[in-house]
């Protein structure tokens, strides 16, 4: 199994206890040993947990992060993100930033 990053849709529905996906999940751990998500990721968790006044589950990720591998941004991933964005774009099939730069960051890593 080639290691990961989770996106933000599979991080949430592991946080909800989607089986299928803790299943993967686990797999993975098994594996590896942690979870690589990205600093996107983080942010788009914590931003909807903040909303929702939702202390408990906020308490709960923020232990999973520090368990767990957040990579941050750099240069060369957002060089790859814009990279993928302008393209996009000319084709007419844009994606949102968010996930952009996810897909910049899981390049520049080498995850899946």
């Amino acid at each position: 199994m080639k290691a990961a990053l989770l996106d933000t849709d599979i991080l949430s529905e592991f946080l909800r206890g989607n089986a299928k996906v803790i299943s993967k999940v686990e797999e993975h751990l098994n594996e590896y040993g942690f979870i690589n998500l990205s600093i996107i990721t983080y942010y788009e968790i914590l931003n909807g947990l903040l909303y929702k006044d939702a202390k408990k589950q906020l308490s709960r990720f923020e232990e999973f992060a520090l368990l767990n591998k957040v990579i941050p941004l750099t240069m060369p991933m957002a060089k790859m993100a814009a990279t993928i964005q302008a393209e996009l774009r000319k084709k007419g099939t844009e994606i949102g930033h968010t996930d952009t730069l996810i897909a910049g960051i899981s390049i520049t890593s080498n995850l899946h």
